[in-house]
């Protein structure tokens, strides 16, 4: 890019499932906006799939000036055509969770999605359910409040998000916001892959908890908590207890399994979800973190584990970080699992991350019975980068994946 400290974070597509059915939409161009400049960059991997190049800049000022809006996060294209990236905040870095429009042809910015000053208190991520009438987003903190690394005392002053955002769909308005059950900074959000589908999950990091949102009879929605992973009492550590960090999660395209991460602790886990309601542990593997042998940390009460975990080396390359953002292959037997959260986070937690740059790994996924096993043969290295050690964050499939797209 021709920018340096954008921060590009999450990504989309132009088009994808919810434009099934429109033979002049095709998943040409990938979009990029960016979480700290609030850039848009918009890529052309349609002409040349293995030469990506720019297709176009979206500047902040534009954003700024037409929705009052910045620091872009997730980008989800629409049946309309159109494309739509969720904010964290205005101009200045305060918190608002408004939603940037873009025209999907132009690339024009429109406007705001959500009518005027109807913008939720704070933003992060979204998800869209179109036959229920129903979009539910989520919260992060303020741009200025995490910008420059993660402090424990803003926790206690509140300034992190605990409550997911219901919007009626076609009206474009927040129509009910509800807490978390005991949930610190609600992220990544999913519904079940099925349109008809009235549930979904939540991932709260800080709490490292799953927690899922359901709709009621009377059209009202719900949360309860499903998963807790416990934290654990540490010495060593910036905090007496380390949560898990929960930084992503996704479903399987069956629905049938749920996947997340714990960045901090450093495994991945797999839930067997046929009764959502009951979500089941079917797989386990740890790929790094923060409580590794021979580390800073002592784990001095764990209600998991009986020993703290080796440290990651494939291919000869010792792993910085923990697992973050994951990708699962259409057919579920392959999930991709990258170690960046967000640069000046890396910073404070992985030190070494910043130096030796992130990489890219391969957990092979046991569909069956469940089971999930790292892949010896796979790393991509983004340490040896020729400008330098790079940042691996979101990985997108040119054809579509488990959480790009939706559909109707």
């Amino acid at each position: 890019m021709p920018y340096l400290k954008d921060e590009l974070h999450h990504s989309g597509w132009n088009t994808c499932s919810s434009c099934f059915g429109d033979s002049t939409k095709s998943r040409t161009k990938l979009m990029l906006p960016c979480l700290i400049s609030s850039r848009i960059y918009v890529v052309d991997v349609g002409s040349q799939p293995r030469a990506p190049k720019l297709h176009k800049v979206i500047e902040p000022q534009e954003v700024h000036s037409k929705c009052n809006l910045g620091n872009l996060h997730t980008s989800h294209c629409l049946a309309s055509g159109e494309v739509m990236i969720s904010s964290l905040g205005d101009p200045k870095g305060n918190a608002k969770g408004g939603f940037v429009l873009l025209d999907g042809e132009t690339f024009q910015v429109k406007g705001t999605w959500e009518r005027p000053g109807g913008a939720a208190p704070m933003g992060y991520d979204f998800w869209y359910q179109p036959r229920l009438n129903v979009m539910i987003s989520t919260e992060w903190a303020a741009p200025n409040v995490f910008k420059n690394g993660f402090n424990p005392a803003h926790v206690k002053d509140g300034l992190y998000g605990s409550n997911i955002h219901i919007w009626d769909w076609q009206r474009h308005e927040l129509i009910q916001t509800l807490p978390m059950k005991d949930g610190l900074i609600p992220l990544e959000v999913r519904f079940l892959h099925d349109p008809d589908a009235t549930e979904g999950f939540v991932g709260c990091a800080l709490s490292s908890s799953i927690q899922r949102f359901y709709q009621n009879e009377e059209a009202t929605w719900s949360v309860e908590k499903v998963i807790q992973v416990p934290p654990k009492k540490v010495k060593g550590w910036m905090l007496p207890e380390m949560p898990g960090l929960i930084t992503d999660i996704l479903l399987s395209l069956d629905d049938r399994f749920l996947y997340f991460s714990n960045w901090i602790h450093g495994d991945v886990r797999q839930y067997d979800i046929s009764d959502p309601r009951k979500p089941r542990l079917a797989g386990q593997v740890f790929l790094g973190g923060s409580i590794v042998k021979g580390g800073p940390v002592q784990v001095l009460e764990d209600q998991e584990l009986t020993c703290q975990p080796e440290p990651l080396v494939v291919k000869g390359k010792r792993v910085a970080g923990g697992p973050q953002m994951i990708q699962l292959s259409l057919d579920g037997k392959r999930l991709y699992v990258t170690t960046s959260l967000y640069s000046d986070w890396d910073k404070q937690f992985y030190p070494d991350l910043i130096r030796e740059g992130s990489v890219i790994l391969q957990v092979d996924v046991d569909t069956e019975k469940g089971g999930l096993k790292l892949n010896p043969d796979f790393l991509v290295d983004f340490g040896k980068e020729p400008l330098g050690p790079a940042l691996a964050h979101e990985m997108r499939y040119p054809g579509g994946d488990c959480t790009s797209d939706i559909w109707i």
